[in-house]
C-alpha cells in the first residue's frame, strides 16, 4: 500500500502538470468555440491545443466534455498530448515562416532582378542593319520558294513562348502559321520582354527549314534578326487566354465572337466556307449558270407569311427575302440558267442547332429541264464542288483537320419517294408526337416529316438521299404537281448523315392558269406577283431550281455540331450580337 506522503507527492505532480499556477481557461469540447470563444466560462474554447496556443503554455486548464458536467482539471495523459501538439505545431509554424521569409527574400530578389532587366532592356534599340540583303514582303503561305532568303512579314501573336535567352512565337496572318525564334538582342528588347498574345508585329528574318527530327508549320521558321510591336495587345486580367475558354458559356462565346474567330478551328471553317463558295461559282460557270444578285428587300412572300420579317419602306410595308427564287425565274429568258448566292432571311422561332435567323442562301433556276434533269444537275453541282475543294491541298488538310476521314459522297445518291419514307419510318419504329394530343405514334401520309426523323432516317441509311415528291398541301404554291397523280409534287428534298436537309426544289408550275389557281388556292392575292405570273405569259418553259443553305453544307462538310459555327456572326432567335 503507498504511504501518505507518496500519494502527496503524486497529487502535486498532477497539479504541476495541469499548470495550476497559471489563469485558468475554460475547454467546452460540445459548446465551446475556438474561432468566437475566449477561454472563460462564459465563452470557452472548444478545444484544449487552441487554449495553449492562444493562451501560452502555463495556464490551467480546466474541460468538460457535456455541457451539464463540471469543469476538471485536464488530465496528466492528455495535457501531454496537448504539449506535443502545440510544440509541434509551433515548430511548422516556425519552419513555414522561415520558409515563407526565405521565398520572399527570393522572390524580392528575382523581382529587383527583373525591374533591372527592364531597365537594361530599354536602353537596347533596335535597327535594322541595312548591310544585310533587303527583306522580301511576303504573307505566310509564300514562304515555301524563300528558304534561305530573308523576308518581312506582318502578322498576330497567335502563340507565345518566352525563354531566358529566346523568344518563340508563332505568327498567324489568316493566310497561315509561322513558327519565329527571337533570340540575342531581339529577346532582350523591352517590348520583347512585355510581349503579349494577340499582339501585331513586323518581323523581318532568314527563312530556314527546321532542323531535321523537328517540326513547325509549312516545314520552316524564321530566324529573327529584326522586328518591331506594331500594336500591343493587354496582359493581366484583361489578356486575350484570360477572356474565355473551350469551356466557356455559349453565350459568352457569342458574344466575343469577334475574339473567337481568330482560333484555329473557327477560322479553319470560315476559310473552308470561303473555299466553298468559290467551289460552287467555279462549277456552276462550268455548267452555264450565270451568276445574278437579286433584291433583298422584297414586297412578296415565297415560303409562308409566318416566317416573314416585315418592315417600314418608305410607308409601304415590305419583307426581308425569304428566298430569291422568284427573282431568279424571271432571268431564265434573258440570261438562261442562273444562280445567285445571296442572304435569306426567315422569322421562325426556332432554337435548333441547324436553323438561323440569316443564313447564306446558293439558288439556282434552270430551263428546259425535267424533273429528273433536276435531281442529277444538283447531285452534279454538289459532288463536283466537293471535288473542286479537294482539289487544293490546303483546303483538303483542313477538311480533314475538321472532319477526320472524310471521303465525297458517291453518286448516285439515293432518289426515295415521299411514300417510301413514311413507310421506312414506321417499318422502323421512328414516330412523331400526335400536334394535337402530343401521343407519339406512327406517321401517316400528308405529314410534314419533322427533322428529327427525318435526320433519323437519313442517319440509319447512312447515304445521301433525294427524298421527293412530297403532298401538295405541305409545299409551297408554286410548285408543279405531278402529271397524273396531282396530290403530290415534283419537289426534293436533299439529305445528308448528321446534318438533315441542306437542299431544297422542285420542278415550277409553267402553265398561267394553274398558278392563278395556286394563287386562289392559297388565298393569296395576285396583283403583286404580275412581274412572276408574266414568265408564264410571255413565252413559259418548262423549269426548276432549288435553294442550298450554305451553312448547312458547311456542317455537313466539317462536321459541325451546329450551322452557328458555319457563319461568320451567327444571327438566330434573340441574337444579333455583336
Amino acid at each position: 500500500m503507498a504511504s501518505i506522503v507518496d500519494k502527496v507527492a503524486e497529487k502535486v505532480g498532477d497539479l504541476s502538470l495541469t499548470g495550476d499556477k497559471g489563469p485558468e481557461v475554460y475547454v467546452d469540447e460540445e459548446k465551446g468555440s475556438d474561432e468566437k470563444g475566449a477561454g472563460t466560462v462564459a465563452a470557452p474554447y472548444a478545444t484544449a491545443v487552441h487554449a495553449m496556443t492562444v493562451k501560452g503554455h502555463d495556464i490551467n486548464i480546466l474541460t468538460r466534455k457535456k455541457d451539464a458536467q463540471e469543469y476538471q482539471p485536464i488530465t496528466k495523459s492528455a495535457l501531454k498530448n496537448v504539449k506535443k501538439t502545440v510544440e509541434t505545431n509551433e515548430r511548422k509554424s516556425k519552419k513555414a515562416a522561415e520558409e515563407a521569409e526565405k521565398n520572399a527574400k527570393t522572390a524580392a530578389e528575382a523581382k529587383a532582378r527583373e525591374e533591372r532587366r527592364i531597365e537594361e532592356s530599354k536602353k537596347i534599340v533596335l535597327v535594322e542593319d541595312s548591310s544585310l540583303p533587303k527583306p522580301t514582303r511576303s504573307k505566310i503561305e509564300g514562304l515555301q520558294p524563300l528558304r534561305e532568303q530573308r523576308v518581312r512579314v506582318f502578322g498576330w501573336v497567335h502563340r507565345l513562348r518566352q525563354q531566358k535567352e529566346m523568344t518563340f512565337i508563332v505568327l498567324r496572318d489568316g493566310t497561315g502559321f509561322l513558327q519565329c525564334i527571337l533570340a540575342g538582342r531581339c529577346a532582350q528588347t523591352y517590348d520583347a520582354l512585355i510581349l503579349t498574345t494577340e499582339s501585331t508585329v513586323e518581323l523581318v528574318g532568314t527563312v530556314q527549314p527546321v532542323p531535321e527530327g523537328k517540326t513547325a508549320p509549312g516545314g520552316h521558321e524564321l530566324i529573327v534578326d529584326f522586328w518591331r510591336t506594331l500594336g500591343a495587345a493587354p496582359g493581366g486580367d484583361d489578356a486575350f487566354n484570360n477572356r474565355f475558354n473551350e469551356q466557356s458559356d455559349a453565350s459568352v462565346l457569342a458574344d466575343l465572337r469577334h475574339l473567337t474567330i481568330r482560333g484555329e478551328t473557327a477560322a479553319a471553317v470560315l476559310h473552308v466556307r470561303a473555299a466553298v463558295l468559290n467551289a460552287f461559282r467555279t462549277t456552276f460557270v462550268k455548267h452555264s449558270l450565270t451568276e445574278v444578285t437579286p433584291p433583298c428587300m422584297v414586297q412578296t412572300q415565297v415560303e409562308g407569311g409566318s416566317t416573314l420579317f416585315e418592315f417600314d419602306y418608305y410607308g409601304q410595308k415590305a419583307y426581308l427575302t425569304q428566298s430569291s427564287q422568284l427573282y431568279l425565274e424571271t432571268c431564265l429568258p434573258s440570261l438562261g440558267d442562273v444562280f445567285c448566292i445571296q442572304e435569306s432571311f426567315r422569322a421562325e422561332k426556332s432554337l435548333t442547332r441547324r436553323h438561323l435567323s440569316e443564313y447564306t442562301h446558293l439558288e439556282a433556276e434552270l430551263c428546259f429541264i425535267t424533273f429528273d434533269d433536276l435531281m442529277t444537275h444538283i447531285e452534279n453541282i454538289i459532288c463536283e464542288t466537293i471535288d473542286v475543294l479537294l482539289s487544293d491541298p490546303r483546303m483538303a488538310e483542313l477538311v480533314q483537320m475538321l472532319n477526320p476521314g472524310f471521303k465525297p459522297p458517291k453518286r448516285p445518291f439515293l432518289r426515295m419517294d415521299y411514300r417510301d419514307a413514311i413507310k421506312y419510318l414506321n417499318d422502323h419504329g421512328i414516330q412523331r408526337p400526335d400536334e394535337v394530343t402530343g401521343e407519339i405514334g406512327d406517321h401517316v401520309i400528308g405529314d410534314d416529316i419533322a427533322e428529327a426523323a427525318e435526320r433519323q432516317m437519313t442517319d440509319q441509311l447512312n447515304v445521301p438521299i433525294f427524298l421527293n415528291k412530297f403532298p401538295k398541301e405541305i409545299k409551297a404554291f408554286y410548285m408543279k404537281p405531278i402529271p397524273g397523280d396531282p396530290k403530290y409534287t415534283e419537289s426534293v428534298d436533299l439529305l445528308m448523315p448528321g446534318v438533315g436537309e441542306i437542299v431544297g426544289g422542285s420542278m415550277r408550275i409553267a402553265d398561267m392558269q394553274e398558278l392563278l389557281k395556286a394563287y386562289k388556292r392559297e388565298g393569296i392575292d395576285p396583283e403583286p406577283y404580275y412581274w412572276f405570273t408574266d414568265q408564264r405569259k410571255y413565252g413559259t418553259c418548262e423549269h426548276g431550281g432549288y435553294g442550298l443553305g450554305v451553312e448547312r453544307f458547311l456542317a455537313w462538310l466539317t462536321k459541325r455540331w451546329t450551322v452557328r459555327e458555319c457563319s461568320l456572326y451567327p444571327r438566330w432567335m434573340g441574337r444579333a450580337t455583336p
